[in-house]
């Protein structure tokens, strides 16, 4: 599926680590507020988001980003990139993001089911960590004889043993922005106004 970076909006996103305001050596007061990072649920986009006052957040709390429906969340300051990330938030990416991938599996299968070529030579299943030409083959055709229904179907009917750790490692290398090509993550800023394939 193909869609603009313009229709990416996240309605709600999973806190990774809550940064306090920082402290300076000449000014023991804390200076400036209270902000979270966080990733969104639908397009993994990263967020720096203002909580509202006296609000308490935790990671791995699931949040609304939706301004009816904003229990916590006062306003989504800016969009990070995973460099922005502070050391806590990156060690709590992967556990985030498998949570999320758990929660929407039936996404993550849909892909495994309706993965097109990119080219001639290479198959969109090849972008995914571990799936070589052998394997890409055999998930075709075992989707040929059934579609698959879950995670644990791909792992019983072909030798991808553990697809949504698979899916993971792929979401955190997109968010990593050391590839050339989008499956499920939102495309960083400079590829705001192309088209990616990209698997809701």
């Amino acid at each position: 599926m193909v869609t603009t970076q313009r229709r990416m909006h996240e309605s709600h996103a999973y806190i990774l680590a809550v940064i306090p305001p920082k402290m300076y050596l000449r000014d023991r007061r804390p200076r400036g507020t209270t902000t979270a990072q966080a990733i969104g649920e639908s397009y993994f986009t990263l967020l720096e988001l203002i909580p509202k006052r006296g609000a308490t957040l935790h990671p791995q709390e699931r949040v609304s980003l939706e301004r009816n429906t904003r229990n916590k969340i006062e306003r989504v300051s800016r969009r990070l990139r995973y460099e922005d990330l502070a050391p806590e938030s990156t060690a709590e990416l992967p556990l985030v993001v498998e949570i999320i991938v758990t929660k929407h599996e039936s996404k993550f299968i849909r892909f495994f089911n309706e993965a097109p070529p990119i080219t001639t030579r290479l198959h969109s299943l090849q972008l995914l960590p571990g799936i070589g030409q052998t394997l890409m083959w055999a998930i075709l055709e075992e989707r040929k004889k059934e579609p698959f229904k879950s995670f644990e179907d791909i792992a019983r009917r072909t030798k991808l043993q553990n697809p949504k750790k698979v899916v993971t490692a792929r979401i955190i290398q997109e968010l990593q922005g050391d590839v050339k090509r989008w499956l499920f993550v939102r495309p960083p800023p400079q590829e705001e106004d192309r088209e990616r394939g990209h698997f809701r």
